[in-house]
């Protein structure tokens, strides 16, 4: 197995992308600490739980523990560190999966609704990655992806429009071009310690329950979803490469999938 040993954290992985992550590495060996606030189900259109994922994840043979924590908070995400060593003595990889959109127009968005794009896209990310680098700098060695989207990139109106990406979005667009460039600096700045820090983004729509939720109003019966199939496997792809050497990248999952016959 690819990550047989290793230990992973997952933000915002008690449904779709999140989850299906922890799952494609625990099929590799990878032991799973499953991070979000859900330990029930807030709404029926959103299925899925910290508790579900780690049943998910003992499904296919790997261990796993559930950690609710709110990654915008300092002390929760230096608690999540010390669950994750306690039970498992190591940490090798870190997925920041966790995000937040809220489609509104630049006169329509709230002021706290601002503050909680920059919260939980930007500084949850920070926290959790300044909490995990101590371990992964003793250790020489670690694997830390940042989920970003074509949002980051969004050509803006015209023939290049793409309806892939949400529309007023412009304030999650805005997080997550943050977020890259965030990436590629510490890339730089960590590369020598054998701590790589990649950004992997789906290519197009998955239709997860977060992705759906917002287009359909309580009572009704969401689309079908889909699983993140693609992600799953550029994640392993990742995480199974030499990180003094392969860091630094803005990745597409299909892309990757692709190029590496994955």
């Amino acid at each position: 197995m690819k990550l047989a040993g290793k230990v992973a954290i997952i933000a915002g992985a008690s449904r779709g992308i999140g989850r299906d992550v922890a799952v494609a590495l625990a099929v590799e060996g990878a032991k799973i600490v499953v991070v979000a606030r859900s330990e029930v189900e807030p709404d029926p259109r959103l299925p899925g739980t910290i508790h579900q994922t780690v049943a998910d994840v003992q499904a296919v043979g790997s261990e796993a523990i559930a950690v609710k924590a709110d990654i915008s908070d300092e002390a929760q995400v230096e608690a999540m560190v010390t669950s994750a060593l306690e039970a498992y003595g190591r940490i090798d990889i870190l997925m920041n999966n966790a995000a937040v959109l809220v489609p509104r127009g630049i006169l329509d968005l709230p002021t706290r609704h601002i503050d909680l794009h920059n919260r939980i896209n930007i500084k949850g990310p920070i926290l959790c990655i300044r909490a995990v680098l101590p371990t992964m700098i003793a250790q020489q060695q670690g694997w830390i992806i940042n989920v970003s989207s074509r949002a980051a990139v969004f050509p803006g109106p015209g023939p290049y429009a793409d309806d892939a990406v949400p529309s007023r979005a412009f304030m999650y667009a805005t997080t997550k071009a943050a977020l890259e460039r965030l990436t590629q600096g510490l890339a730089v700045e960590y590369q020598q310690q054998g701590i790589s820090f990649n950004v992997l983004s789906p290519i197009g729509r998955v239709r997860t329950p977060g992705n759906v939720f917002g287009m359909t109003k309580p009572g009704q019966t969401p689309e079908p979803f889909e699983e993140a199939i693609a992600m799953g496997k550029s994640a392993v792809f990742v995480c199974s490469q030499n990180p003094r050497t392969f860091t630094g990248n803005i990745l597409f999952d299909e892309e990757v999938v692709r190029q590496h016959d994955l």
